[in-house]
């Protein structure tokens, strides 16, 4: 278990980590340093205007005095409203610039993590870093920052003036200061845990609301509004909890904090009235000291309750920190080549997701030549999906080789190795865009249109593209919301014609499809894998009988290779599975 002094070293090296990030921003920071200095320094001025306001203007009614202090007292707050905005504009322009970095690291992580991160953490959970939690970091490095500095300054500014001005009704503040740092260092540790608490909560919230928004219809028709309403009002209840006792900790603290200081107060004034202890106390003397320690007060609570939000700031922070510092994929490859052949061999490939857990694929031995279609086929579980993923190295293999054109693909850069696969997933994916872009996603810098249209018509998909409202140019929302389910698969295909890569990689291309789009889809394929080595992963076995070569794998090893002639006089593992098929088909 972690110490107290241990989290309080780890808080104040992730608000360090933090401030780094300020850095870049040093100039806006100066300037914003020098409006905290002059609005500090007005509630100095205000305070001692007041002095020769009572005794010269309404005691003693000077006229030099009744003419100035009100020209002064003008002046001083049109200085504060320049000292006012540099320091407020210039912590905010310092905190949102923080955050729109923070927001780029957090995204550009998402685009370099392993694929194994995201099977292990939800969207919600990221998505919650993304909004909620960076949100609270920009309070802590805005709003604390400003609090702490300026008002810090203004206490200092005024705690020098009062000093100055009597010694020993300022020195009654020094009895307090230890009992106000006691109460500041207890509720410390407790606004920390309970920040971090609210930040996963936030995520569960975050979570739950997205399966419900992406499973609606399951939602609907299983009977489920009951039961998710009651998973979200117990997380929502506990987010609510967490809050409230947030505000309750500083609810309690802060006023406790200004009831010793207000103690220190009464009794300033209590001295300040009996002559015999300060006999040259004058009424402007006494408002002026008086407003002093009215203003010293304010800014004393501010300085308390901004703990709060820096506790939740740093909570953030070590979330969001914590993300950013996630292993990237391995990427020790340094060779790039510019064309491939599409030679594939697997030599005594194994893999696992990780070290304690049994071997998903084991003794993985095959030779893929190029221009070769080879289909893997088995039950689902046996691993076919996997086995494919670790071509473009969306897992790395646990041990063995995989090899391009006799070229190990851990030598290969990431980015040269996956420019030369296109893919075709069962679970479409469509970017909320235009139908060309989603087609020509590989090379959006350079679009070529003529290309598209190519590409389109080889996926049987410029016949309803035409039909859409704008055409190419249509925007297909969320995931190809727009767009039924085969004609999402037909754009996914398009796209990786597009890409013209001599692999092709293609995981139940066809499932989305009813029969008669099937059948030109599978025309356009036929003609399409000509020319590339590809990978087919069906669970229709129909569709992949003139494969040059069939892969048949059970729990997790390759059982059976061959043609689909050869493998059905066999009569073993894909005869049976053939047969299975066939009979469920009538």
């Amino acid at each position: 278990m972690m110490t107290e002094q241990a989290q309080n070293n780890d808080a104040a090296k992730i608000y360090r980590r933090l401030l780094k990030y300020s850095l870049p921003y040093w100039k806006v920071f100066i300037l914003a340093i020098i409006g905290m200095i002059i609005y500090a320094a007005t509630e100095v001025s205000f305070a001692q205007i007041l002095e020769p306001m009572m005794d010269g203007g309404f005691v003693e009614k000077d006229p030099d005095s009744m003419f100035w202090v009100p020209v002064i007292l003008v002046l001083i707050f049109s200085v504060r409203i320049v000292g006012n905005f540099l320091s407020e504009y210039g912590m905010a322009l310092i905190a949102r610039s923080v955050i729109r970095d923070l927001r780029e690291k957090v995204f550009h992580k998402i685009t370099v993590l392993p694929t194994s991160y995201f099977d292990k953490i939800s969207s919600g959970s990221i998505l919650s870093k993304m909004v909620y939690d960076i949100e609270q970091i920009a309070a802590a490095t805005s709003n604390v920052v400003l609090v702490l500095i300026r008002d810090g300054i203004t206490v200092i500014g005024l705690f020098g003036w009062m000093l100055y001005r009597n010694p020993l009704l300022t020195l009654i503040l020094f009895v307090i200061a230890p009992f106000v740092v006691a109460i500041v260092y207890a509720i410390s540790k407790r606004f920390r845990t309970i920040g971090t608490r609210i930040q996963n909560s936030m995520g569960s919230v975050t979570d739950i609301t997205e399966e419900a928004i992406k499973a609606n219809q399951e939602i609907k028709i299983f009977g489920g509004q009951e039961f998710e309403t009651k998973r979200f009002l117990d997380i929502n209840q506990y987010n609510r909890r967490q809050h409230l006792k947030l505000v309750a900790t500083n609810a309690i603290s802060s006023p406790t904090i200004q009831l010793i200081v207000a103690v220190a107060f009464a009794t300033m004034i209590y001295l300040a009235t009996k002559p015999e202890i300060i006999p040259d106390m004058t009424a402007g003397k006494f408002v002026s000291f008086l407003m002093g320690m009215v203003m010293l007060l304010q800014h004393a609570k501010r300085l308390t309750t901004v703990n709060m939000v820096l506790q939740r700031g740093i909570a953030a922070a070590d979330s969001v920190f914590s993300f950013i510092d996630v292993e990237d994929e391995v990427d020790q490859g340094s060779i790039e080549i510019e064309k491939i052949k599409g030679d594939v061999e697997f030599k005594n490939v194994n893999f696992a997701y990780n070290n304690e857990s049994e071997n998903i694929l084991s003794d993985i031995n095959l030779t893929i030549k190029a221009g070769e279609t080879v289909a893997f086929v088995g039950r689902s579980g046996a691993g076919k999906s996997t086995l494919v993923s670790l071509l473009p190295r969306f897992y790395d293999r646990t041990s063995g080789e995989i090899k391009i054109d006799g070229c190990n693909v851990e030598t290969l850069t990431l980015k040269n190795l996956r420019s030369h696969v296109a893919l075709v997933n069962q679970n479409v994916t469509l970017f909320n865009d235009t139908v060309a872009h989603n087609i020509a996603y590989s090379d959006l810098e350079n679009v070529d249109n003529n290309k598209v249209i190519s590409a389109a018509k080889a996926a049987h998909a410029l016949e309803f593209i035409e039909k859409l409202s704008d055409g190419m140019s249509t925007i297909v929302g969320e995931d190809g919301v727009l767009l039924s389910g085969g004609q999402r698969q037909r754009i996914a295909i398009a796209r990786a014609i597009f890409k013209d890569a001599p692999i092709l990689i293609l995981d139940e291309a066809t499932s989305a499809l009813d029969t008669e789009s099937e059948r030109h889809i599978q025309a356009a394929l036929d003609e399409l894998i000509k020319t590339r080595t590809t990978l087919v992963i069906a669970h229709r076995l129909s569709t992949i009988e003139e494969a040059d070569k069939i892969v048949v794998l059970d729990k997790g090893r390759i059982v059976e290779t061959g043609t689909h002639q050869e493998l059905i006089a066999k009569d073993s593992h894909y005869a049976t599975l053939h047969k299975l098929q066939f009979k469920s088909e009538k």
